[in-house]
């Protein structure tokens, strides 16, 4: 098997059980934020941290060990605009709490049969394509253009080689200090830690976000064909997806393609086999406008930040690059405004 075929097999794989996870546990970042502030349940939080603390030390230790290059991602660029990661991830946040979930979380429950999601889907990915390389993108590169500068250390483990310390010792020390934090925080809470279906999830997500790392960075790093360097992340897959089933005529299938597919596959096969699967839809037009309204705006802030709050907040966070922490705090932002204070959105009323 080519190394781009089996690329695309492990994308599919990797997404399977993501959709699998995401089903049974209910892991996304908006639910967490919500149970974090508003219910007061912190488990899917922590969940969460656990998910980040996990894929950071395994893709630092697939980067330590030269299995993978994580310098030939996206996210470790020596130019960067941080006023547009930020915005873009504020925008991104407060769309996921419109559209009720993030672009996988929309996947997975597509696949339990929510026909709220597929409008989410459809809405972000022609929104996310619009901004990559439509309308919307002429705006976005001139943002840019203006705001991006070059830095001398564009991580942290780079940080700390800037004060004299060596590479593989910055590498430990910034990877270990960010994951004895993380995990300190997920298991100080008691519930969590009496929780092993939520502290399993976040193993198993974390360890899929290094898995990608290991898929496309070694398995495809075939120098007459590689694939680009790349993890789990929903943004431009789905928009991607989406022009694949509309014209796959002289289009390739990657990674982030089978891997969305993947995500509904496993959601659905999950949902069926557990009597889960149950068709549902809006239940007024102000509804519908508010979500698609708010999967436009993840569409256009993910692509901005680039990545959503897996793409940002799991994979790019795992590489330690200093984006990826803007972009990450923008959308804990504009997730924390959407759920409280003047901008709260207001719960919908029931007729």
């Amino acid at each position: 098997m080519e190394s781009a075929q089996l690329v695309i097999l492990a994308g599919l794989v990797i997404g399977l059980v993501y959709g699998a996870v995401g089903l049974l546990s209910g892991f996304c970042l908006m639910s967490s934020m919500r149970g974090f502030l508003a219910e007061g349940d912190g488990r899917l939080a922590r969940s969460y941290a656990l998910a980040i603390a996990v894929a950071i030390a395994a893709s630092q230790f697939l980067a330590g060990n030269g299995m993978v290059d994580l310098g030939k991602s996206i996210y470790l660029q020596q130019s960067f605009s941080v006023p547009v990661l930020f915005l873009g991830g504020l925008l991104f946040g407060y769309g996921m709490v419109l559209s009720n979930g993030c672009g996988s979380r929309a996947l997975v429950l597509l696949g339990r049969g929510n026909l709220r999601s597929f409008v989410v889907v459809i809405v972000l990915a022609i929104a996310a394509q619009m901004t990559l390389k439509g309308l919307i993108a002429p705006a976005r590169i001139a943002l840019v253009q203006a705001s991006q500068t070059t830095v001398s250390a564009n991580s942290l483990p780079s940080v700390l080689v800037m004060l004299g310390l060596t590479e593989s010792l910055s590498r430990a020390l910034a990877a270990a200090a960010t994951v004895v934090a993380l995990i300190l925080f997920a298991f100080a809470h008691s519930a969590f830690r009496r929780s092993p279906g939520q502290i399993a999830a976040g193993v198993i997500v974390g360890l899929l976000v290094a898995g990608g790392w290991y898929v496309t960075g070694y398995l495809g790093a075939d120098d007459f064909n590689p694939v680009p360097v790349t993890s789990l992340t929903f943004i431009a897959p789905i928009a991607d997806a989406l022009q694949y089933a509309m014209l796959s005529t002289g289009l390739t299938l990657n990674f982030g393609i089978a891997t969305v597919a993947g995500v509904f596959a496993g959601s659905l096969a999950t949902a069926l086999a557990t009597g889960r699967f149950k068709l549902e839809g809006y239940s007024s037009p102000r509804h519908m406008l508010r979500s698609g309204g708010g999967a436009a705006l993840m569409g256009i802030g993910g692509v901005m930040a680039f990545g959503c709050s897996i793409g940002q907040g799991l994979t790019g966070v795992s590489t330690l690059a200093l984006g990826s922490f803007v972009a990450l705090a923008g959308i804990l932002l504009g997730t924390t405004a959407g759920l409280r204070g003047a901008l709260r959105v207001q719960p919908l009323a029931v007729a």
